[in-house]
């Protein structure tokens, strides 16, 4: 098997994070986490003396900690009885967890039909701020493929994806990000114009879908298309291949098919909804 391994692409990303986990072992963060665990387990709210008893922790350290985590909205002190439960900073942080798995659970069937249908890499990702996130991939069975893990964070404004996700901002948002962080010029192809590339994602908004033909790695072309879905991360499915098994014309035929995935998956998602709703 042939895998390419892209300097553009951060395969590296677990063994980089392991070493720095064993580097610094991070004793705050481990006893944040305990206080924390300790909160959720209790009905009752938890003061410092409680917490301090139960885990063996000063109550110095303690204050310290929850006064942090207080800040950073993980947790909530009542200034009656100065006990501490959860916030909802943590509340919202599980629900978009919790959409990150619905969303890899309602696209995974789609995806491995996609890959069969184009015999190439498929790949599912999220939004975070300026960068994007791989939550799930379906390999391509031939041997010269592109791969990545899932984890793997990419930069938001490369080839199909950058196209994608911009169009899903309104024309205020778009033009203010890349006047902000510019466009990158990662081959030839790339798009460094800012007329034209707005125009680029003028026509995303209407087709549904973004090509990439060698704009973000050269000898490779991807299509992209977004998952638009209300309560979701904004999120997006793309198809990446060589140049010698992506022809020009067998990428607009791959479009289609791209784009009629993102959509299943959006019908899905929105069935998941209305379902949960009326249960």
């Amino acid at each position: 098997m042939l895998v390419l391994h892209t300097e553009r692409l951060p395969f590296s990303i677990v063994n980089r994070y392991s070493s720095i986990v064993n580097m610094y072992q991070a004793p705050v963060v481990k006893k944040a986490f305990q206080i924390l665990d300790l909160i959720a387990r209790h009905d009752r709210r938890m003061k410092i003396s409680d917490l301090a008893r139960e885990l063996k922790i000063s109550k110095g350290t303690i204050h310290g900690i929850t006064l942090a985590l207080e800040q950073a909205g993980a947790v909530v002190r009542d200034e009656k009885t100065k006990g501490y439960s959860l916030g909802l900073t943590l509340f919202e942080l599980a629900r978009r967890v919790n959409a990150r798995i619905e969303l890899k659970d309602m696209a995974r069937p789609v995806m491995e039909e996609l890959m069969r249908e184009t015999r190439q890499t498929v790949f599912l990702g999220v939004r975070s701020h300026d960068r994007i996130t791989i939550v799930d991939t379906v390999e391509s069975t031939q041997d010269l493929k592109i791969t990545a893990p899932v984890g793997a964070r990419l930069p938001l404004l490369i080839g199909a994806l950058g196209k994608v996700f911009l169009a899903a901002m309104n024309e205020g948002e778009t033009a203010q990000l890349i006047c902000a962080g510019g466009l990158r010029r990662d081959t030839p192809n790339s798009i460094t114009d800012p007329d034209r590339y707005l125009r680029e994602i003028d026509e995303v908004r209407r087709s549904g879908y973004a090509l990439d033909d060698e704009e973000y790695i050269q000898g490779v072309r991807a299509v992209a298309a977004p998952i638009n879905v209300a309560g979701m991360p904004i999120s997006a499915i793309w198809v990446v291949g060589f140049t010698q098994s992506v022809s020009c014309e067998m990428l607009e035929a791959i479009a289609g098919q791209t784009r009629r995935a993102a959509e299943e998956i959006k019908r899905r998602l929105d069935l998941r909804e209305r379902e949960g709703k009326g249960a």
